[in-house]
């Protein structure tokens, strides 16, 4: 498909008429949006509207810099998304396993994609001891990556330890995506469902990869295999 994503922008910002609220710039942004999509591909909208055939499942931190159809020059239609903060996935999170299930069902994508970035702040709280609210139960999941790979992080200068801490909590979610009965269940039915782990970098642009994919249950540690 080709990418129908415009924007009209000036210095990385959208363009903002004398006398315009936010909002309203937003909204007629999305009307010329919309016009200059449709004037290249007249049956874009009509198309898209019937239903989605997305290939790919991204789950993505919430941070405003990482945009995935942006990073990855994708367009409407060609990724299904789910993000929260710290692109976490746990077992007790019924939203992103939802969307799992969802993906992996229904949709039949085959792929998997966790990508975290470097410079994440919610990896770089739970490397500390502030308190931050209700984000502290969350950022748990996270501590308990770091007490698990405690003997290699103690060992890095701070910058280093997070940089790492967020490459290790990306593979946990990996690891915590291929345990799931949806994931397994697909693999038993020999459905194609690979599982990626990504790092995106926000000084440089570029996404890194953790070459850590799982394709199959023979990846996953025996306690997590599941009888079919």
């Amino acid at each position: 498909m080709n990418n129908p994503l415009v924007s009209k922008k000036v210095e990385g910002k959208f363009v903002a008429e004398s006398g315009d609220r936010p909002m309203e710039s937003i909204l007629r942004n999305n009307r010329e949006w919309a016009k200059s999509v449709k004037s290249r591909y007249p049956d874009f909208f009509e198309q898209i509207a019937k239903s989605q055939q997305p290939k790919i499942l991204w789950i993505g931190c919430s941070d405003s810099r990482v945009p995935a159809e942006q990073i990855t020059q994708l367009g409407p239609g060609e990724l299904f998304v789910a993000r929260n903060i710290a692109n976490v996935v746990n077992n007790t999170d019924l939203s992103v396993l939802s969307v799992l299930q969802y993906a992996v069902e229904v949709l039949k994508v085959e792929h998997v994609v966790i990508c975290g970035h470097y410079n994440c702040g919610g990896v770089a709280a739970a490397c500390g001891h502030g308190q931050f609210g209700l984000i502290d139960n969350w950022l748990r999941c996270i501590k308990d990556v770091y007490q698990t790979n405690a003997s290699e992080l103690d060992k890095l200068a701070n910058d280093q330890k997070i940089r790492r801490l967020v490459e290790l909590n990306v593979l946990n979610s990996v690891k915590n995506v291929a345990n799931t009965t949806i994931v397994q269940n697909a693999w038993a039915k020999e459905q194609s469902v690979t599982v990626h782990g990504w790092v995106y970098d926000l000084s440089t642009g570029m996404i890194k990869d953790l070459e850590a994919s799982q394709a199959n249950v023979g990846c996953v540690s025996k306690i997590f295999k599941y009888n079919h």
